[in-house]
């Protein structure tokens, strides 16, 4: 990518810097983790799919209102849509929806749908859909050089659960992030469970899943991009600042960021912990870091 020139007055890199110290391996304050997040092994996981999948909801078989039609507006392929019988509210919208596009309705009693998606909170319909397509880094640029702002990205090391990554998304795509960055290994993907955590937001949201997130993040510096990680030994993120191009590191709910990962960034911020626990929940500290983005963007305009 081609370094663009950055001309507004962000300090240097070695202003924000913050010395890493102590326990390296901890999660940090913005996107730290709970009782529950600290049964979660990372070095245990070898496969994430495999887990998700484990589950008895087939892996195409999307469900919620929201979700699905949110899918049904952006024209994503749909094989199949299952409707529980005498439903209504808007699931009669999203059936006249179904029927414009000539998409199969099959009507099953809940008990059914019940089954079908493992106990999930369908609300009356799910939809056989098709896999998600990601996209790469550069089409996440390009959609921010076509609206004409500077790049606002959400780099997510190895968060594993899927009502984070969907949770995630759909605070990006409130706050007006351009897009988010996933590995390949050893994390979330975009699954049923996911997409209804973003509650349709998936749809509108551009996900990158990258072989090499530390060589994307210096494709992203190359490119201008400032890269900021959330974690407990970096300045309070009042004093940081988030203006211009940037990217938000969000590290694993149990561990972090990882240290080559931390190593990459230009800085690191944290939130002041006032209270009994010294961390948030993943998907909490994104959001408090995305919109503290946005507050500072709206305060330069």
């Amino acid at each position: 990518m081609e370094r663009k020139k950055d001309n507004r007055n962000r300090r240097p890199v070695k202003d924000n810097r913050k010395a890493h110290s102590g326990q390296k391996g901890r999660q940090t304050a913005p996107s730290g983790h709970s009782r529950r997040d600290e049964r979660v092994s990372y070095d245990a996981v070898t496969n994430t799919v495999d887990r998700q999948q484990a589950s008895g909801m087939p892996e195409h078989l999307l469900v919620g209102r929201n979700p699905v039609m949110e899918a049904l507006k952006s024209g994503r392929g749909i094989e199949k849509l299952l409707i529980v019988s005498g439903a209504e509210g808007s699931v009669i919208k999203i059936e006249g929806m179904a029927r414009d596009r000539g998409i199969d309705l099959q009507y099953v009693q809940r008990s059914a749908l019940d089954r079908m998606t493992d106990g999930a909170v369908h609300q009356g319909v799910a939809a056989y859909v098709s896999d998600f397509e990601y996209c790469e880094p550069e089409e996440i640029l390009r959609v921010a050089e076509e609206k004409g702002e500077d790049p606002f990205l959400i780099i997510l090391d190895g968060i594993e659960d899927p009502h984070n990554l969907g949770a995630i998304i759909r605070t990006a795509d409130a706050a007006g992030a351009h897009g988010v960055i996933i590995p390949k290994r050893r994390a979330a993907l975009i699954t049923p469970t996911a997409e209804k955590s973003a509650a349709g937001a998936a749809e509108y949201v551009p996900v990158s899943r990258v072989t090499n997130l530390a060589r994307t993040i210096d494709d992203l510096k190359e490119a201008g991009i400032w890269i900021a990680a959330a974690d407990m030994d970096g300045e309070e993120v009042w004093g940081a600042n988030l203006t211009g191009p940037i990217g938000l590191v969000i590290g694993n709910e149990g561990h972090g960021i990882s240290r080559l990962i931390r190593e990459k960034c230009d800085f690191t911020v944290s939130f002041p912990m006032l209270g009994k626990i010294n961390s948030l929940n993943a998907s909490n500290a994104a959001a408090l870091l995305m919109y503290e983005v946005v507050r500072q963007r709206k305060k330069r305009v």
